[in-house]
């Protein structure tokens, strides 16, 4: 559960780091607004990445579980501000469903959901940059939770990143232990897809 929440929390942050910071060199002449913009979000990130370190450390010294920590956890309420986050970032992620009253999805489900878009996100930044990404979600007690992240095909070569698909891989384990499932691949149209569906009541 540590090793997962590792991945899912700092790859998300170091991965809007390196974005950021590539842009910065690759685009010297930059406006000045964009150059303190991509600063301010480098900032952030380090800043966000540092006490998400800091937290998984207090977890590791003291033994307890993977909830403990100073901050709050996200739950399905936050995801409104991690898609604001992406399309901060230079994203273009649209947001198509959303459950009527996030409060209503118990704290761990939410977290669940919250862990598996994050991810998802971070992934197609990664492998699928500059394309159109839409997160959905919906469902209702008794139903279950459902939620998809699609992001559309690339323009041209997709670019190499280096990675080992742990990523995925932890987010179906998380997923299983919810008492979910996780299923990801390729789309019709040369896409690709990581859709989820989640105990609900």
């Amino acid at each position: 559960a540590i090793a997962r929440e590792m991945h899912d929390v700092l790859a998300h942050r170091l991965t809007l780091l390196s974005v950021h910071a590539g842009a910065l060199e690759f685009r010297p002449d930059a406006p000045r607004e964009e150059v303190v913009r991509a600063a301010g979000v480098i900032r952030e990130s380090a800043h966000e990445a540092l006490q998400d370190l800091r937290e998984i450390i207090g977890v590791l010294r003291s033994a307890e579980s993977d909830d403990a920590g100073g901050r709050p956890q996200p739950t399905l309420a936050a995801l409104d501000a991690l898609v604001t986050e992406s399309r901060e970032a230079g994203m273009k992620v649209t947001l198509a469903g959303r459950v009527a009253d996030p409060a209503e999805v118990p704290a761990s489900v939410g977290r669940t959901a919250y862990r598996i878009a994050q991810e998802a996100l971070t992934n197609a930044r990664k492998h699928a940059p500059g394309t159109e990404v839409t997160v959905s979600v919906g469902g209702a007690p008794g139903d279950g939770l459902a939620m998809s992240v699609r992001n559309a095909p690339t323009d041209g070569e997709v670019p190499h990143v280096p990675g080992s698909g742990q990523g995925l891989i932890g987010l179906t384990e998380r997923a299983a232990l919810a008492g979910g499932t996780l299923v990801h691949g390729a789309t019709p149209d040369g896409g690709f897809e990581v859709r989820a569906w989640l105990p609900w009541g």
